[in-house]
């Protein structure tokens, strides 16, 4: 017996992955609550055509909220992606079917808080491969709900250099520059140097028909799934927490918001 993320292979692979979620996340960032359908169950986790709610995925953590369905109310304590459905894990799902309309509800706050980390974490990004291409970049961060952290990787670096890649982010921060998703044609993106900036997020982009960009105009643009302010002045002050020795040339760097 087959089983995927605790759904039961042989119940499901003849209708399981003919679904597909719809992502509102993608092209609504800032919505909060919508209607939707469940189309499959499996004990505590559901399906529905369509979803505000954002899975675990490239380093930021998945929504919380509600469903609710007539004077029902679930907790949505756990979301994760599968294929290109994406899984809402219940505190229960007594009374749900297949069919059922249900109204959604993300926690905002949890949202926005992520939301401004991961923008930071681009403008930190766009900061080392505007001023420092070539000698650095970062290979991977992390997001919390009270701090964020980025790993780089130079030939050289310390402390000092860390202080002013973040009074350089800052800056950006203070400019409020408009921060946007569009989308283009896998081709025309794969010929665009830095879109992915590490090896598995080149590879990805070559499996997709089109690709999802988050740009920060005049300043950064990179491939991304993630969700993100609308304006760089959202995020806040990035504040240094902890600056960790990794290896030689390898920093990782704990930061907050204020």
């Amino acid at each position: 017996m087959y089983i995927v993320h605790g759904f039961n292979y042989i119940n499901i692979i003849y209708s399981y992955y003919n679904l597909m979620t719809k992502k509102l996340y993608f092209n609504d960032m800032y919505g909060k609550e919508f209607d939707g359908r469940i189309e499959y169950i499996e004990g505590n986790k559901i399906i529905l055509d369509k979803t505000l709610f954002y899975p675990t995925s490239g380093g930021q953590p998945n929504d919380t909220g509600i469903i609710k369905n007539g004077d029902k109310l679930y907790n949505v304590i756990d979301v994760y992606k599968e294929g290109e459905n994406i899984i809402h894990v219940l505190d229960n799902s007594d009374g749900l079917a297949v069919n059922d309309q249900i109204h959604g509800k993300i926690n905002w706050e949890r949202r926005y808080i992520h939301m401004r980390y991961h923008t930071a974490v681009h403008i930190i990004d766009g900061v080392v491969d505007n001023n420092y291409d070539g000698q650095g970049f970062l290979t991977g961060g992390q997001i919390y709900d009270n701090k964020a952290r980025v790993d780089f990787s130079f030939d050289a670096i310390d402390k000092q250099l860390i202080e002013n890649i973040i009074e350089n982010a800052n800056k950006i921060v203070t400019k409020g520059l408009s921060v946007f998703q569009r989308e283009m044609a896998r081709d025309e993106a794969l010929k665009i140097p830095g879109l992915a900036r590490t090896g598995p997020g080149m590879e990805l982009i070559q499996k997709l028909d089109q690709v999802r960009i988050i740009e920060i105009d005049n300043f950064d643009f990179q491939a991304d799934g993630g969700t993100h302010v609308a304006n760089t002045r959202e995020v806040g002050k990035i504040v240094i927490q902890k600056v960790e020795n990794k290896g030689k040339g390898h920093k990782r760097l704990a930061f907050s918001l204020d």
